[in-house]
């Protein structure tokens, strides 16, 4: 049995990153998924035994061939809760732990994968938050709990390990908890995120970031 497998659930490329509409057009958004995508595979790749994708888009499946990680196809008349259920079904009893992570937090170290891998093995669940509560990644045996993600999934995920008294322990991360929604959330990428093709893949677009002082933190244009 192998030590831990990650599944990263992914949407379609049609529906990525609508909310960043109308700052990049739809093959921007699709193209700025792709490198999300592979950066957080890329770090992935150095900590796990495996890495599973699902997904209902064949497009997306593809991608992840070229990326050299293994796919699944998602259930007809499934949602993200059903299709994470569907990837741990199949990894029960080929895996002792899975990593779930979503695929647009391109910040995510090394560092931070090796540490909650590693006190992974104190805890039931390794949970760690998105800056808008929800939960950008859970560790745990396959099957511990049923899956929450949605709004305010990280106090749905620590309610579930209460209710079931399991052990967990929050893992707290700026560069975990970047999910990346908004432009000012790609003005953080320009920010902190060297070396990365996302960030490389902004620059493509001519986009810039400056500070500000007000409503928000960051200025981003193009």
């Amino acid at each position: 049995m192998d030590e831990i497998y990650a599944i990263i659930p992914v949407s379609r490329f049609e529906h990525a990153k609508t909310r960043l509409s109308p700052f990049l057009n739809e093959k921007e958004r699709e193209t700025l998924l792709k490198a999300m995508l592979k950066d957080v595979t890329n770090a992935l790749k150095e900590n796990v035994d495996k890495i599973f994708l699902i997904s209902a888009d064949s497009n997306v499946l593809d991608y992840g061939k070229e990326l050299g990680i293994d796919t699944l196809k998602e259930n007809d008349n499934s949602n993200l809760n059903k299709a994470l259920s569907q990837a741990m079904e199949y990894c029960k009893g080929k895996s002792r732990k899975i990593i779930i992570t979503p695929s647009d937090i391109p910040l995510m170290k090394n560092t931070d994968l090796n540490l909650l891998i590693k006190n992974s093995e104190k805890y039931d669940i390794m949970i760690s938050p998105s800056k808008g509560g929800g939960t950008n990644v859970l560790i745990m045996e396959p099957e511990l709990i049923e899956t929450k993600f949605g709004d305010f999934s990280f106090l749905e995920h620590i309610k579930i390990a209460n209710e079931n008294n399991l052990t967990y322990q929050i893992f707290d991360s700026f560069y975990i908890s970047l999910d990346v929604n908004t432009t000012e959330d790609l003005g953080e990428i320009m920010v902190h995120g060297e070396n990365s093709y996302t960030k490389e893949y902004l620059r493509s677009l001519n986009i810039d970031v400056e500070s500000i002082h007000g409503n928000e933190r960051l200025k981003v244009w193009r």
